[in-house]
């Protein structure tokens, strides 16, 4: 084995557990998270070179991972809207425990207060390091993190019966 191929293997075993964990937070779909998951990995070992150039290549690659996430959701609402079109029933969430809740209500934000919250929480990534993985202001971040807490906290109270 190459220097680079020990060096991808080694970014690999590092990474790949941690873009499994943000994909699935994200999507809320364990196939679905590996999936994006090795596809985002797949880029990486295809770019190794220009990646591995990088001084810190986890921000891209989590970026990667968060823009398929991003590109799953949107052909997922497509499907579930043409079931329902076609008088078929969408898929239906039905969380039991308050963290699938919690994450139901984080995969139903808008992309980038999804990408900000995950990052955020499932990653413990700074407000500086969460700019630098999805690429906005460190203030863009924090109104993300601001709204998508207030809307969290309005949906998760309402789904308690809380006011």
């Amino acid at each position: 084995m190459t220097e680079s191929g020990a060096d991808f293997d080694d970014f690999f075993r590092t990474e790949q557990p941690k873009m499994v964990a943000l994909a699935l937070a994200l999507t809320g779909v364990p196939e679905a998270a590996r999936d994006l998951a090795q596809e985002s990995l797949v880029k990486a070992y295809r770019a190794w070179p220009s990646v591995q150039a990088m001084d810190k290549p986890g921000p891209w690659l989590r970026r990667v991972t968060i823009n398929a996430a991003t590109s799953w959701h949107r052909t997922n609402r497509r499907e579930e809207a043409a079931r329902t079109r076609l008088g078929g029933e969408g898929s239906v969430v039905n969380p039991e425990r308050e963290s699938d809740m919690f994450w139901a209500a984080v995969r139903a934000l808008p992309d980038r207060q999804r990408a900000a919250v995950a990052l955020h929480y499932v990653e413990d990534m700074s407000v500086a390091d969460v700019a630098t993985a999805l690429e906005i202001a460190e203030g863009t971040v924090k109104a993300s993190l601001f709204k998508a807490r207030a809307t969290l906290a309005r949906s998760l109270g309402a789904t308690r019966g809380d006011d």
